[in-house]
C-alpha cells in the first residue's frame, strides 16, 4: 500500500500527548535499567508475596548490583558472546528481574519460556531460539534431563519463587509448593553446570564488570517472544531494544499525569508474557515506581494478601481476572481503595465486567489493544476520557493503523476490515522464519488477523479474530459479540464462543458456559438460548450450549477457543 492514512485519533490526544513519539531517552534497555536503577537507588523495586509467608523485596540498588553481577557471569563464566540467547523460564519473583535485566546488560536476547511448559514445548522453544544458558524454576528441574540433551543448552541456573527473601522459613517453601502443587524435585545429572542463582551472583561478583553494553543500539535484537503469531506453530518475534523502548515511551504517553514514581503496580500476569513485560516490569521500572509481583493468580484468593498489605494504584488484567476478583467476598467488600485504574488487553473486555468494576471499585478499567509483534501496546483508552465501552481505544503516538478488505484496500469508515498496524514498535519479523514473516510483515506494516472497526474519532473497536469468525449461511456472526451477551447472564460466570460444521447453514454457533457458584439457580441450555433469542439476531443465537466446570485457558488467564476448536475437530472425526 502506497496510501496516506488519516490520523483522526490525534484529536483525542489533547495538550499533552504529542501525535509523534520522540526518540528515546535510552539507546537500549540494558540504558535504561542503568539510568533508573541510578536514580531511584534506595526506593523499593520489587516485593513477591508468597502464600502463607513472608513477602520479599529488592530495592532499586539491589536490583542494578544483582544484575550487574549476572550480566558478568554470563560475559565471563559462561563465555557468551553478544547476541548470544539466554531462555528465562520463571513465575514473578524476585530473580526474574535480576535474571532479564543481567542479560541484557551482558548484551544477551532474552527468550521468555513459560514454567509450565511441557519438555517438548521447552524442547522446540531452546533449539529454536538457540539458547545457551538456561534459567529455571527450582520446582521445574524435573523436566531437565529429557530437555538438556536435545538443546544447545550449556548452563543451567536455578531458582526458587522466595529466592532472596531475608529468610526461607519452612513455611514458606511449602506454601510455595501448594501453590503450584508440586514437591521440590531432585535435580538430575545433565551432564551441563548446574549453579543456584545465588552461586552465579558470588561468581559473577568476582569477575570483571560488564561495561561494553554502552555500546547496544536501538536497532540491536533483545527478545524473543514466542508466539502462535496469527498462523502456525510458536515462533520467536524479533523484538529490538528500540522497540520496547518506544512502546514503554508510547504507554507513559497515554498515561501522562496519571503514572508516576509513586505508583505500586500489581503484577498477577505472568511477566515472561509480553503485556506484563513491557506494561508492569518495564513501563514501572523506568518510572522509579513499586512492583508487587504475585507468582501466580490461580485461585485468585493469591491475590488477596497483596492487595490488603500495598497501597495498590494500578491493575493488569484480562477479563477472566477482573470478572474473578469481583466474585470474590473480601474483594467486593473491600475494593482497593488507593487504585487508580485498571488496565485491560489480551483478550476482549466484556461490558458487564467493566461496568461492574466500575461499581465495585469506583475505577475505571481502561482497555487496550496490542500484540507480542508490536511489543505490544498499538491502542488504549485515554484516562482523561469517558469510557467507550467496547473501545480498545485509539492509536498510541507514532502509530498509524489503516483497516483493509480480502484485496488488502483500505474499506470505507464506519466498516470491518482487518486492522494492520506500523510504528517504532513493529517487531523485526520472526527469528529464522522468512516465510511466516512474509505473511504477516509486508512493507513494515503487521497484519494482525484482527478485524476491527474506527468510528469517525479514530477509536477502535475489535470485532473479532479474522480466523474465529462464524459464518452461519453467509452471514458473519463474531464469537465476542455473543460471548459479551452471555457475560450479562447472572448464572454465567464465563462463556466462550466457536464454530462448528452444520450441513445446513456450512457452520453454527455453540457456546460453552461456565456456572456461576454465586448464583443457586443452575443454568440451563434453554436458558441460554432464551436469553440469546432476547438480545442478537437469530443466525447468532447458539445452535448447541455445552455446559463445562472449567474452560481452557492461556497462563494470562485468556480462553482459548483453538483448544474447544480442536475438541470439535476431534469430535466430528467420529462421526458425531
Amino acid at each position: 500500500m502506497t496510501h496516506d492514512f488519516p490520523r483522526p485519533w490525534t484529536a483525542a490526544y489533547g495538550a499533552e500527548i504529542a501525535p509523534e513519539l520522540a526518540p528515546s531517552a535510552h539507546q537500549s534497555i540494558a540504558h535504561l535499567v542503568a539510568a533508573s536503577t541510578t536514580a531511584h537507588g534506595k526506593r523499593r523495586a520489587f516485593t513477591c508475596v508468597v502464600p502463607n509467608g513472608m513477602n520479599g523485596s529488592l530495592s532499586y540498588a539491589q536490583v542494578g548490583a544483582m544484575s550487574d553481577a549476572f550480566a558478568s557471569f554470563l560475559r565471563h563464566h559462561c563465555k557468551l558472546a553478544p547476541g548470544a540467547r539466554v531462555a528465562v523460564q520463571l513465575p514473578n519473583g524476585l530473580a526474574y528481574p535480576v535474571a532479564v535485566f543481567g542479560a541484557f546488560k551482558a548484551g544477551c536476547v532474552l527468550v521468555n519460556t513459560n514454567p509450565l511448559y511441557t519438555p517438548d514445548e521447552m524442547i522446540h522453544q531452546f533449539r529454536d531460539s538457540g539458547a545457551e544458558v538456561l534459567v529455571i524454576s527450582d520446582m521445574f528441574a524435573d523436566k531437565l534431563a529429557e530437555v538438556i540433551p536435545q538443546t544447545q543448552i550449556r548452563h543451567v541456573v536455578l531458582a526458587g519463587v522466595p529466592e532472596f527473601f531475608p529468610s526461607v522459613p519452612e513455611m514458606v517453601v511449602r506454601g510455595v509448593q501448594k501453590l503450584w502443587n508440586r514437591s521440590l524435585p531432585p535435580v538430575p545429572d545433565l551432564g551441563v553446570p548446574v549453579l543456584r542463582i545465588r552461586q552465579a551472583l558470588k561468581l559473577g561478583r568476582g569477575l570483571p564488570a560488564v561495561t561494553d553494553w554502552d555500546a547496544l543500539r536501538p536497532d540491536d535484537l533483545a527478545l524473543l517472544q514466542y508466539t502462535g503469531g496469527t498462523t502456525g506453530v510458536a515462533k520467536g518475534a524479533m523484538l529490538t531494544h528500540g522497540n520496547i523502548l518506544a512502546n514503554i515511551d508510547q504507554v507513559k504517553a497515554m498515561g501522562a499525569r496519571y503514572m508516576t514514581g509513586e505508583d505500586v503496580i500489581l503484577t498477577a500476569l505472568p511477566l515472561y508474557h509480553i503485556f506484563a513485560f513491557t506494561a508492569n516490569l518495564m513501563v514501572f521500572f523506568d518510572l522509579g515506581a513499586r512492583n508487587i509481583l504475585v507468582p501466580s493468580p490461580r485461585p485468585v484468593q493469591n491475590i488477596q494478601r497483596a492487595l490488603e498489605n500495598y497501597p495498590v494504584t494500578w491493575i493488569t488484567g484480562v477479563n477472566t481476572l477482573f470478572n474473578g476478583l469481583m466474585n470474590e467476598e473480601w474483594f467486593a467488600a473491600y475494593p482497593p481503595k488507593h487504585l487508580k485504574a485498571a488496565i485491560a488487553g489480551g483478550t476482549a473486555l466484556h461490558e458487564a465486567v467493566a461496568a461492574r468494576w466500575q461499581t465495585i471499585t469506583g475505577t475505571r478499567i481502561a482497555e487496550g489493544y496490542g500484540l507480542t509483534e508490536t511489543a505490544p501496546l498499538v491502542s488504549f483508552n485515554p484516562l482523561d476520557q469517558d469510557v467507550r465501552v467496547g473501545s480498545i481505544g485509539i492509536p498510541a503516538p507514532g502509530t498509524d493503523v489503516v483497516l483493509v478488505d480480502d484485496k488488502v484496500e483500505p474499506v470505507a469508515q464506519g466498516e470491518a476490515g482487518e486492522l494492520l498496524v506500523r510504528g517504532p514498535q513493529v517487531m523485526r519479523g520472526y527469528w529464522n522464519r522468512p516465510d511466516e514473516t512474509e505473511k504477516t510483515l509486508q512493507n513494515g506494516w503487521v497484519f494482525t488477523g484482527d478485524v476491527a472497526v474506527m468510528d469517525p474519532d479514530g477509536f477502535l473497536k475489535i470485532v473479532d479474530r479474522k480466523k474465529d469468525m462464524v459464518l452461519v449461511s453467509g452471514f458473519n456472526v463474531y464469537p465476542n459479540e455473543v460471548e459479551d451477551c452471555l457475560s450479562k447472564m447472572d448464572a454465567v460466570l464465563e462463556a466462550a464462543v466457536i464454530g462448528v460444521p452444520d450441513k445446513g447453514t456450512g457452520e453454527a454457533v455453540r457456546a460453552y458456559v461456565v456456572q456461576n457458584p454465586d448464583v443457586a439457580a443452575q443454568i440451563t441450555k434453554e436458558d441460554v438460548v432464551a436469553h440469546c433469542r432476547k438480545h442478537l439476531a437469530a443466525y447468532k443465537v447458539p445452535r448447541s450450549v455445552i455446559i463445562r466446570d472449567e474452560l481452557p485457558k492461556s497462563p494470562i488467564g485468556k480462553i482459548l477457543r483453538k483448544d474447544l476448536k480442536a475438541e470439535v475437530r476431534a469430535e466430528f472425526a467420529k462421526g458425531a
